[in-house]
This record gives structure tokens, sequence and C-alpha cells, in this order.
């Protein structure tokens, strides 16, 4: 699966423009993601916005504090996921999501790789990669097991430093080739999804466009829904 030379993993630039989404597929979702810190009004702000409208699944990404803080912050999310039907993904650390019992961990490249986090989690566990721009590492993350890749930053994103900023062909690329899913991460609000929505993205991961709407989350997640259910021109 990953024997390709550069050349021909080049991307035409115009791939995107020219793409159509296999009717099979199903349709791009909503993948929310945390902020990097939380206070007690959050489980609230996590209700408002499942209230708002569909959502796959929640990331818990925490910065600055230790897994035992992470943990007892985790379980009142992790009921609030599991009462509205949205997978709960623990960030980074695939020995928390086992304590936890979550739903799946999402792994960065120096996070550890999907088959130690699937002996690690079992077969129903969702595992995630992210890959960058890179689609070396996202057909080494599918060899490995996992259930869906996650290119970018496609935007700019006040949420991690930004090192990596693939085009929207890559999703392309990737939706065309395989069949696991592909994730959209970076920046991504209501005013430039759409672009990623068209070039075969099947989840959007958004976060500040989400907890920073003025109207709160619920307006941000109905926004979101509408953009998702609107048919490609």
């Amino acid at each position: 699966m990953t024997d390709f030379t550069d050349d021909e993993l080049k991307l035409d630039p115009d791939f995107a423009t020219r793409f159509e989404r296999d009717v099979r597929r199903p349709p791009c979702q909503l993948y929310l993601i945390s902020p990097a810190s939380v206070d007690a009004t959050f489980t609230d702000r996590l209700k408002a916005a499942f209230d708002g409208g569909s959502v796959a699944a929640f990331q818990l990404r925490l910065k600055g504090i230790d897994e035992d803080a992470i943990a007892r912050a985790a379980e009142p999310m992790q009921r609030i996921c599991a009462d509205h039907d949205v997978a709960f993904i623990i960030n980074d650390s695939m020995e928390l999501a086992k304590r936890l019992d979550a739903d799946g961990v999402h792994l960065g490249q120096g996070d550890g790789d999907a088959r130690a986090a699937r002996a690690l989690l079992g077969p129903t566990a969702q595992i995630g990669i992210t890959c960058h721009d890179s689609r070396h590492l996202a057909m080494e993350a599918g060899e490995a097991g996992a259930d869906y890749v996650a290119f970018g930053a496609f935007y700019p994103t006040a949420t991690k430093e930004t090192q990596h900023q693939p085009e929207p062909s890559i999703l392309s690329w990737w939706t065309t080739l395989f069949e696991l899913p592909c994730v959209a991460i970076g920046g991504i609000t209501v005013d430039n999804a759409q672009p990623l929505i068209d070039a075969g993205a099947d989840f959007l991961a958004v976060s500040g466009a989400v907890w920073g709407h003025p109207q709160g989350p619920d307006a941000a997640v109905q926004e979101f829904a509408r953009l998702l259910a609107r048919p490609k021109e």
C-alpha cells in the first residue's frame, strides 16, 4: 500500500475541483474537538452543542494538566456523549483512553502507532492518526489498522502551531483511492468549510468556530448542520 514513488504520489492541484463523491460514501459529518482548557460551565456548553445538531464524535483535547485531572474532567463529558450517541475520543494518550474505556483515541505522529493502540484498546476502538499533509503517513496509518486518517491544518488556527498546510486535493485523492474515512482539520469555519466538503472530507474537525461562536455552541452547530445538509452545486 505504501510502495509509491514521489512522482506517483504527486497531486494534480485541480483534482479537487473535478472530484465527484461516490454516492455510496456517507455524507460529511461534524467532528467536535474540545478547547485546550475547560471550566465548570463546559458540560452545559457541550450539551448545548449537541442540542444544536448532529455531531459524530467529540475529542477531548486538554493541555497543561496531568492525566488524573483530565480523567476527572472527562467523566461528565463522557456521560453526555453517551446520552447523545456521540463517540467519545481521547487525544494523544491510548493509556488514558483505556483507563476511561473511551470509544477511541486520536494519536499524533509522536503518540504511538495504530497497531499498539489496537493491541491495548481492542478491536472495537476507533483509532485516528494525524497525517498532516503526507500521503505516505496516511497510507502507513491505514496499513497499521487506523479507523480514520486526519489531514491538516487546512487553514491557520489558534488551537495549535501549524507546520503543515495541505491542499484540499489530498482529500479527493484519499477518498478516490481508499474507503477509510478522512478527517479535515485546522481553522475550519462555516465560511471556509465548503471546499473541504466538496473535496471529499468525511468529517470536519472543528473547535474554535464552535466554542468561540458569539451566539453560543448550539448556534454554531446549527450553522454547520445547515452547511453539511446543503446539496453540492
